[in-house]
């Protein structure tokens, strides 16, 4: 098939991900005749990561469906490059499909309940068991066995704050050695606990009242604008009138 011929869609009795073979052979195309894709590294195209995640959370947060398949599309889309980046590698490259393989693996070995003969009773039996699988598996990587290894402290410091917190008591931890020594930060620590303990995410909160901010703001330029106002000269006590 050309790099020009239109897109074939499967039947529709096909079984789902059929297209993603498409879209592998449209990443090979394009790694060999673009100009800008054949010079990309993992490196350069890291921070594209992160941004198309983000914007599939934007969209998430909003009930935009149409525009959630766009976005995670485009985060697919750097799981694909990414992988096609590796194949070129020699002793140490890998493929789409050992991705997938990976990631199917891990999910078959993280739920014996479903793939094996495991009983559980409800989702807390099935988050314990997932913690001891990880834990065994770094064991098994010669690794340390950590309560809190694996977890990722590049993430927002609000997730990583809960990430911590949630990993520590479902290991043991009592809930009360969890405050803070008073250190840059503590405050906000605690107030992560306080929003976990009833049983909120932390993270996806302090996005809904920037949200809800946000609204409450624009709502008062309206206002000032609609009496002739420029917002940005507005006094404080103009503010105040305008937010109430």
């Amino acid at each position: 098939m050309s790099s020009t011929e239109p897109s074939r869609r499967p039947a529709e009795n096909a079984p789902d991900g059929q297209r993603l073979l498409r879209l592998v052979e449209v990443m090979d195309t394009l790694r060999r005749e673009c100009p800008w894709d054949a010079e990309q590294t993992h490196a350069s195209l890291a921070k594209y990561l992160v941004q198309e995640t983000y914007e599939a959370l934007e969209a998430i947060e909003e009930g935009d469906p149409a525009t959630l398949r766009e976005e995670l599309g485009d985060v697919l889309l750097q799981v694909v490059f990414h992988a096609r980046l590796a194949q070129e590698r020699d002793s140490d490259g890998f493929t789409i499909d050992d991705v997938a393989d990976s990631i199917v693996d891990k999910l078959v070995r993280r739920h014996p309940h479903v793939f094996a003969t495991t009983a559980v009773e409800g989702a807390d039996e099935v988050r314990a068991n997932w913690e001891e699988i990880k834990a065994a598996e770094r064991a098994a990587k010669g690794g340390d066995t950590g309560i809190l290894d694996g977890v990722p402290f590049g993430q927002p410091a609000a997730l990583l704050a809960h990430e911590v917190q949630k990993r520590a008591v479902r290991n043991g931890v009592p809930e009360d050695l969890l405050g803070d020594d008073g250190g840059p930060g503590g405050a906000l620590f605690a107030a992560v606990q306080a929003e976990r303990g009833r049983a909120a995410d932390p993270e996806m909160d302090l996005r809904a009242a920037a949200r809800r901010f946000d609204h409450r703001l624009r709502a008062a330029e309206d206002k000032a604008r609609a009496d002739g106002r420029d917002p940005r000269a507005l006094t404080p006590e103009q503010w105040r009138a305008y937010w109430r």
